[in-house]
């Protein structure tokens, strides 16, 4: 099985039905209705899924009248994605079965300043470990940005300028091979597909904010993720916050990154959770987001100090009467999301 030899976007749609019903199942009709698809198209649809190992029966709905109707439901372990995490000193592989469980994980120290050349084959090796059995749909690839999503190629990596230019996808497909498709994309949009998802078409907003050994965003904006037309969108931590602060990795002064970093190397972790309030405030004023979700290793140390020094700055900055909540994400929620990059594509979700 494999992304081609999934035929089309009909199939994406019922698929992601199913994945979305759990256990539970879905029958024919009721897939029909949500889809918009003829009962007889769905029907075909399903035989086929059922013939690849996709979907089986999941037992039958006893109707207040008529027929029982019988229920279908996703088969979790038919495939998987590789979820990759790469970060400037460290890296995590995750193994995510159809219903986004995680099956297995793999991780280990990761000189991202070494350069492409090093830290490829580190990375590459790791991934074809992991990669093997049947079933394996392709590896999505989260990786610090900003980066050009829809080429692969790296931007100016904060504190990083050997990256700059870096086609870090095609460089993992060299090396991995065909027979396994590689996406790519910003740990932070990465988060937010792991922390909230995306692409369900929905109508929710949200905005990802992670700290980690940078300061980043990614944004769900009605339902969708967004990058922006040059996927640059979420270069949340160079928001200048204090025109005479100190100076910051990416040339400016005062910016949300280097003075909540600042404050975290200082052991001052409540003065560093105001800082990321005070940028978050600045979003939701901005974008009017329904939520806020905290991510990274930074806020994963002290998740209730983050959280509540956040909520407050958003509260005394609050423009109207609605309180826009405040939640800590899952500490693997970049790997997770990473995994949803390849996912998404076999249940229609368009990551």
């Amino acid at each position: 099985m494999n992304l081609p030899g999934l035929r089309g976007h009909n199939d994406a749609l019922v698929l992601g039905l199913l994945r979305e019903a759990g256990e539970a199942g879905v029958d024919r009709l009721e897939l029909a209705g949500r889809t918009g698809l003829t009962p007889q198209a769905v029907s075909k649809i399903t035989a086929r899924l059922r013939e690849e190992g996709l979907v089986v029966g999941a037992g039958r709905r006893e109707p207040t009248g008529g027929k029982p109707r019988t229920l279908l439901r996703l088969v979790p372990e038919a495939g998987c994605a590789l979820g990759v995490q790469v970060d400037r000193d460290e890296f995590r592989v995750l193994r995510v079965d159809l219903a986004g469980r995680v099956a297995e994980e793999r991780g280990g120290p990761l000189d991202f300043g070494a350069g492409a050349a090093e830290v490829v084959p580190v990375v590459a090796r790791e991934v074809a470990a992991m990669a093997t059995g049947p079933g394996v749909l392709g590896a999505g690839v989260a990786a610090p940005g900003p980066l050009d999503h829809a080429t692969g190629v790296l931007g100016r990596v904060t504190g990083f300028p050997e990256w700059e230019g870096v086609d870090l996808r095609a460089d993992l497909a060299g090396v991995l091979g065909p027979e396994l498709p590689v996406v790519l994309d910003k740990d932070t949009n990465a988060g937010a597909l792991g922390a909230g998802g995306a692409g369900s078409g929905g109508t929710g907003s949200f905005a990802y904010l992670h700290v980690g050994t940078g300061l980043g965003a990614g944004l769900v904006l009605d339902g969708t993720l967004h990058r922006g037309p040059r996927t640059g969108a979420g270069e949340f931590g160079h928001q200048v916050l204090l025109l005479d602060g100190p100076e910051c990795g990416c040339g400016a002064r005062g910016c949300a990154e280097v003075l909540c970093l600042d404050a975290v190397a200082r052991g001052d972790l409540p003065g560093a959770a105001r800082v990321l309030g005070a940028a978050a405030a600045n979003l939701v004023a901005l974008l009017d987001v329904d939520r806020v979700l905290l991510g990274g290793r930074v806020v994963a140390r002290a998740p209730d100090v983050f959280a509540r020094g956040c909520a407050e700055v958003l509260r005394e900055r609050a423009l109207g009467a609605y309180e826009v909540p405040v939640v800590v994400a899952p500490g693997d929620a970049v790997a997770r999301g990473a995994a949803e990059l390849v996912l998404g594509r076999v249940f229609g979700a368009g990551v």
